[in-house]
């Protein structure tokens, strides 16, 4: 994917923030330190040309002598892995992670054996007067899904 408007996107709170002018291929990664690095039944991650941190700079973890991760320090939220190959982003970390779709899922010998199970699993559409309480207060302490000129804003500190 290339384009002539940056990608951008961040961790959750907002600390560490990337822009990216070049994709490559996103992909599901469903190796076994994938699942731990995300805390999920994948990673989803996709090839970065021209990246570069905006806001802040994520704290990294050797991950193995190959690779490392990279993280917010701040709410730990996952943002990439590299290796001597190059750097891939965390797709649900990009403002608009529909611009890197998956087109291909890698290391298979770990896929969970109920992932392709999962989109069949029946859905639970109605809510209960306890969860739609529930959801009336939250106040989202989240990043917006777009670059800020500072975070949080001045009148939430």
């Amino acid at each position: 994917m290339t384009g002539s408007q940056p990608l951008t996107g961040g961790c959750q709170c907002g600390a560490v923030r990337f822009s990216v002018t070049r994709l490559g291929r996103p992909s599901i990664c469903h190796c076994r330190m994938c699942q731990k690095a995300f805390g999920g039944f994948f990673g989803p991650l996709v090839t970065a040309h021209n990246a570069q941190w905006t806001r802040g700079e994520p704290k990294w973890f050797q991950s193995s002598n190959a690779a490392r991760r990279a993280f917010c320090g701040d709410c730990g939220t996952p943002l990439a892995y590299e290796t001597r190959f190059g750097l891939e982003l965390a797709i649900g970390a990009f403002d608009d992670p529909v611009a890197a779709a998956p087109v291909i899922q890698v290391n298979l010998a770990d896929k969970l054996p109920f992932f392709d199970g999962l989109t069949a699993l029946p859905e639970r559409r109605e809510s209960s007067d306890e969860w739609c309480d529930f959801l009336a207060g939250i106040h989202s302490n989240q990043h917006p899904d777009h670059d800020t000129d500072d975070w949080p804003p001045s009148g939430d500190r």
